[in-house]
């Protein structure tokens, strides 16, 4: 009886820790939220980000994040798809952190796979892990309030249903 009691101490305190650090990490005063890995709150990343998009990025997402041509979502005549949006038009948002960087430093044929081509390379051998998150950290930087809550859920969401 003694073990029982133990053992439903142990594990309501333990569900109790849990459910304090998810609290903590997701409440809208800490730095570092649930699934958060783009420092977009970061002034120097932003900074910086802005340069390494305006020399890597903004040839084909556009100077002003507006994506390669108006309509984004039809394929070119090679069957592929334009450069999208970054700004709130497009779809970046709606992606977590971990996606984002992944298809930033892969590419999107190696992140899709199954014969899937795009002709977003991959910045892995070009950029160092800090530079692909500091342009990150300018795009969603540049989006409307409501749209960086929403994006911050998806990352929350995207680490409370990945475990």
């Amino acid at each position: 009886m003694r073990r029982i009691a133990t053992i439903a101490v142990v594990a309501t305190a333990g569900a109790a820790g849990a459910a304090g650090l998810a609290a903590w990490a997701m409440s809208g005063g800490q730095q570092k939220r649930l699934g958060q890995l783009i420092p977009y709150e970061d002034a120097q990343a932003v900074a910086l980000g802005e340069a390494i998009y305006a020399d890597h990025c903004a040839a084909c997402h556009g100077a002003e994040l507006e994506g390669q041509v108006p309509d984004w979502r039809s394929p070119d005549a090679a069957g592929l798809l334009p450069a999208p949006p970054h700004d709130e038009t497009g779809h970046t948002w709606h992606h977590a952190d971990a996606l984002l960087i992944d298809i930033t430093t892969r590419g999107t044929e190696a992140v899709v796979g199954r014969g899937y081509r795009s002709n977003m390379m991959g910045f892995g051998d070009v950029l160092t892990e800090d530079e692909i998150l500091a342009a990150l950290a300018f795009i969603k930087s540049t989006w409307p309030g409501e749209v960086v809550e929403i994006h911050n859920r998806i990352n929350a969401d995207s680490v409370t249903f990945s475990n």
